[in-house]
């Protein structure tokens, strides 16, 4: 060989890796997952009936499109915008806050952000360094163990089950603390079971962490989805000790059947807030102006279109919880807020079922889509298998129907 010639290729060198690990590591939103697949049956001539998207079926009411147009319109919106948000609607969301849940915050403690993913990634991002463990409440909703990971942080998951409405108590919290614990994430009412904590149960949490010098993000997101005897409790208002150290996750998409305009925020302490704008400025910079000033009209409103739409919720509730416990192997407990149930499964998995025995809820739910053309999603998309999420976010007629499809299925278990 002469000196010119370059040494032959190993035949066994490994290929360069193509996507990150860390962002390969990511799985797909299994509920968006799920609804995408609802959708593509549905346009392929199925009539399928989707209860995956968690997304309220009302259109956002008018007043608050007729105020996007408006800004189309207004050349000041043609132009970029402080990173953190439109100053007007940053004050108006201050003043929101306090009017919802008695919490007066600075319009300067607010970050608003291209939906609520975007705001529990940034919160997580601006508190964690590589290795910080955040306790998780399980069921969880699937992006927040995500969003940790991406930030560096460990997510440590604390199970609750149907025996408990789904709650996770203090001895459970505290059997999962380590040295490393950084923040514990709290959410009430729940994503996917429609939990909802008392004040005192809020309370007792609350203090555990200020005890512990705990960090704790909350998400407020289904704040007013709240029914019967339950109420809504804002920790931070709950434990005014936890100010300094806690993060409050918002948007209009729940209330104001907004999901689609992508705006959310971040209440927090002003160097946490100055970082996760830092942190915004660079991946994306504003927030959609036309969308901002939608949200402008929508938290500076009142809230009589929540006060229908709930009364629309509650009433789907009751409904689908009376009709997936009349099933045979089907456990629901009746949620108090949000507009999901959360039924445990796990009696039917091994069951026959025409001519399938279905071992986990994923092929469960599988199973249902293809015969019943029910969509579901599974408990393993929330750390829980054995359960199923069903969104009551869809009409009165689709959701009668689409249990009695699943009622008319399952009663064919056997063995």
């Amino acid at each position: 060989m002469s000196a010119a010639t370059p040494p032959a290729q190993s035949a066994t060198a490994p290929e360069p890796r193509r996507v990150s690990a860390r962002v390969g590591a990511i799985s797909e939103s299994a509920t968006l997952a799920v609804d995408a697949k609802a959708k593509a049956l549905k346009a392929a001539g199925r009539p399928v009936i989707g209860f995956g998207a968690g997304e309220p079926d009302f259109p956002t009411p008018g007043y608050i499109v007729d105020a996007a147009a408006e800004a189309c319109r207004d050349p000041r919106f043609h132009r970029y915008t402080p990173a953190g948000g439109l100053p007007e609607l940053k004050a108006a969301i201050a003043a929101k806050t306090l009017r919802d849940s008695g919490y007066e915050v600075q319009a300067s403690q607010v970050l608003v952000t291209n939906g609520g993913k975007q705001a529990i990634y940034e919160a997580f991002a601006a508190l964690l360094d590589p290795g910080d463990e955040v306790i998780v409440p399980a069921p969880y909703w699937t992006t927040y163990p995500e969003s940790i990971r991406l930030a560096g942080g460990v997510p440590v998951e604390v199970v609750a089950d149907e025996t408990t409405g789904y709650r996770v108590s203090v001895e459970q919290l505290d059997a999962a603390r380590t040295e490393r614990t950084k923040v514990l994430l709290f959410v009430s009412p729940s994503n996917p079971t429609g939990a909802v904590y008392s004040r005192e149960q809020v309370a007792a949490i609350g203090r555990w962490a200020a005890e512990h010098g705990l960090w704790v993000l909350t998400d407020e997101i289904y704040e007013h989805l709240v029914y019967g005897d339950a109420g809504f409790h804002s920790l931070p208002v709950v434990v005014p000790e936890l100010r300094d150290r806690c993060v409050v996750v918002n948007g209009v998409a729940k209330t104001f059947a907004m999901t689609g305009w992508r705006v959310g925020w971040l209440i927090g302490p002003q160097d946490v807030v100055k970082a996760a704008t830092n942190l915004q400025s660079h991946a994306t910079s504003n927030v959609s102006n036309v969308a901002q000033a939608a949200a402008l009209a929508a938290v500076s409103g009142d809230l009589a279109a929540v006060a229908e739409m709930r009364a629309a919720f509650d009433r789907r509730r009751r409904t689908i919880v009376r009709m997936l416990n009349e099933i045979e192997g089907v456990q629901c407990p009746e949620p108090e807020g949000a507009f999901y149930a959360y039924p445990s499964v796990k009696a039917l998995l091994g069951k026959e079922i025409r001519g399938r025995r279905p071992q986990t809820s994923v092929a469960l739910a599988e199973l249902v889509l293809e015969e019943a053309e029910v969509a579901v999603v599974p408990g393993e998309a929330f750390g829980t298998p054995g359960y199923l999420r069903l969104s009551y976010a869809l009409s009165d007629e689709d959701l009668v129907e689409g249990v009695s499809r699943i009622q008319k299925l399952l009663a064919e278990a056997r063995g």
